[in-house]
């Protein structure tokens, strides 16, 4: 008899952490270690947002929170889906959670019952499939292309679809790929998903405000209002603030799936960080000047590893819309002998490598569920991102036939 369940036996370990922890192992060596493998703005949390986490410690919010959240921080919700997005919901039809894994979490341990599946577009976020195996749904990946800009189109999605599909999780724009979808490519999908009533919409909104050039970010919801009623529409400050650590997300959808979230957070970990919700309050409700100034930063850190990446022998990277990731495609790589004397024979053993000879940490793209590329993101300071490209043309150029 085995102690563990099958749940763990069947969970794999997000790449992305391991990854990160594989760098940390090198640098504990004395090594120059550059690692590009977390998706976490390097910029701090601003003043405003801190100041209010200390007044509301200095007033004593410190106690339990009810589990959806508090009022003021709903309130704080649903006027910003109202004038950045045109979506109207009421306060009971928000949730706060503890970071945006917890509202994927709570939704589909809410609706998911065994062999329910669920259509992701590939790349995605690891967390996605992971969650969805772990309340024994089944995902049901949707692969993407570069020439189509890593964007699912709707023949592919309307294929996907069968009389079990439960959700089908929309990360706009996505990590791993940066690909974000314009509101016409949104209407399209949403004309296929009028055809199946059944099939519910999970649209993952983290890194809405970090777009780029002349795009519009758009939202499932507010392009197609008819679907308004099955359509769960997720966000969070961590991206958009530099508030990772603060955990820190939130949903807004039917009243009946809110409840049903309530129920099982209520029963996991109840209300998020009283002070946390009130540090986000003010993210959402106090000055945006940081978002813009961030945005320009990253935006000509994009330019610039995309650049410097198509320089490197081998490598072919699409400039994407949105995010801070770039997926860069190293087909031409497969089959060359890195400085180890070791083949290359999957974008895995080209990071491995990257890391062990250059010392850059990367995730491949495999553990998103399309390769062979690889996700480098530039939420890092400049200099570090102008050198780690410096070093993987460098290794690159090294491998040999």
């Amino acid at each position: 008899m085995t102690f563990l369940s099958q749940t763990v036996a069947r969970t794999k370990q997000a790449a992305t952490l391991a990854m990160s922890q594989k760098a940390r192992e090198l640098a504990a060596q004395g090594r120059d270690v550059i690692a590009l493998s977390a998706g976490e703005p390097d910029f701090d949390t601003p003043d405003n947002i801190k100041q209010a986490a200390w007044e509301a410690m200095q007033q004593g919010r410190t106690k339990y929170t009810p589990v959806s959240g508090i009022p003021e921080l709903r309130q704080a919700i649903v006027d910003k889906f109202r004038t950045e997005n045109g979506l109207l919901y009421t306060p009971s039809q928000t949730i706060v959670c503890n970071g945006g894994k917890q509202v994927i979490a709570n939704a589909m341990i809410a609706t998911l019952d065994p062999g329910d599946e669920v259509v992701i577009p590939a790349p995605y976020w690891v967390s996605y499939p992971e969650t969805v195996a772990m309340c024994q749904g089944q995902p049901v990946f949707v692969p993407t292309m570069a020439e189509t800009g890593f964007k699912m189109t709707p023949e592919a999605l309307d294929a996907a679809i069968t009389p079990r599909t439960k959700w089908l999780i929309m990360n706009s724009p996505s990590n791993p790929s940066g690909a974000a979808y314009t509101e016409a490519e949104l209407k399209d999908l949403a004309e296929v998903l009028r055809h199946h009533p059944h099939v519910w919409i999970f649209a993952d909104d983290i890194y809405e405000h970090l777009v780029y050039g002349d795009f519009r970010f758009t939202t499932m919801a507010q392009v197609a209002p008819e679907l308004m009623d099955r359509t769960l529409t997720t966000n969070g400050v961590s991206k958009a603030y530099a508030m990772t650590g603060w955990r820190i997300g939130y949903g807004a959808g039917p009243e009946m799936l809110i409840r049903a979230m309530d129920k099982i957070q209520g029963q996991m970990t109840s209300g998020a960080c009283s002070i946390a919700q009130w540090a986000a309050r003010e993210a959402l409700s106090g000055p945006q000047d940081f978002i813009a100034t961030s945005r320009a930063v990253f935006e000509q850190r994009r330019d610039l590893v995309v650049s410097m990446l198509n320089q490197a022998k081998g490598l072919e990277c699409h400039t994407p819309e949105g995010a801070f990731y770039v997926y860069p495609s190293m087909a031409r790589l497969i089959g060359k002998k890195a400085p180890s004397g070791r083949r290359i024979e999957t974008d895995e053993d080209f990071v491995l490598e990257l890391l062990q000879a250059e010392a850059v940490a990367l995730v491949h793209g495999t553990a998103f569920g399309l390769g062979p590329n690889f996700r480098i993101s530039y939420a890092a300071a400049t200099d570090k991102l102008e050198e780690s490209c410096l070093r993987i043309q460098r290794f690159c150029g090294n491998l040999t036939d």
